[in-house]
């Protein structure tokens, strides 16, 4: 550390990306993390989940997921080891405490890329630490666009998802900021000056209090 700097320990932040399927969340997100690990490594960690589904053979157990048995899972949910999770097609999906815990309180910071179902429940939990972002595309024709154009799904899967937004949009205003994903570099500049000016907040400084007390005690002693 720059020795001109305060030793101000902060408290880290969950930031919490939610959108309909084609809205850019995943896109905005990745490149967050692929920058923020360029500007400042190990600021920024993405949540990874705790699964019951099949591990794919690409997939690393801890990396991709977590990759628990439903005995394993149901256990972890019943014990309060779980911030938030949910059951998907006969599978669940959830995220593990302790390592959210860890990241906070040395400072670093956990990016979540879920729905505004698990938004909700780790409002209910850890509301403080928590900052949610829901990101909108700029028009209905504009989203069915992206859509038809990623080229990863049907007809009926792309209807389905389409029919999916329309429930997922009623949540926007449970959210602390909007992005209107018209342009994805001026999107991604806003999602950074959030994450920035969160950081910077005064709740985030746990010890900001002693720092300050310690400035004016100084103060008093040089001041004639």
């Amino acid at each position: 550390m720059n020795n001109d700097e305060p030793d101000i320990k902060r408290r880290g932040i969950m930031l919490v990306l939610s959108s309909p399927s084609g809205a850019g969340k995943t896109t905005l997100s990745r490149n967050l993390l692929e920058q923020e690990n360029i500007d400042d490594p190990g600021k920024l960690e993405l949540s990874v989940s705790a699964t019951t589904r099949a591990r794919r053979p690409s997939e690393i157990d801890g990396v991709h997921y977590h990759f628990l048995s439903k005995r394993q899972f149901e256990s972890m949910r019943d014990r309060g080891d779980l911030l938030e999770w949910a059951e998907v097609h006969g599978n669940y999906y959830g995220t593990p405490r302790e390592p959210v815990e860890k990241a906070l309180g040395e400072g670093r910071d956990v990016l979540f890329d879920i729905d505004w179902q698990g938004t909700r429940q780790l409002l209910e939990k850890m509301r403080d630490d928590v900052v949610t972002i829901f990101v909108l595309p700029p028009s209905a024709q504009e989203l069915k666009a992206r859509l038809v154009r990623r080229a990863e799904d049907s007809d009926s899967v792309i209807a389905e998802r389409l029919k999916n937004a329309a429930e997922e949009f009623l949540h926007w205003n449970e959210y602390d900021y909007i992005l209107v994903n018209r342009d994805l570099d001026k999107s991604f500049a806003r999602l950074r000056a959030i994450l920035i000016a969160e950081r910077l907040k005064r709740v985030k400084m746990p010890n900001l209090e002693s720092f300050v007390g310690k400035l004016l005690a100084d103060l008093k002693k040089i001041t004639p």
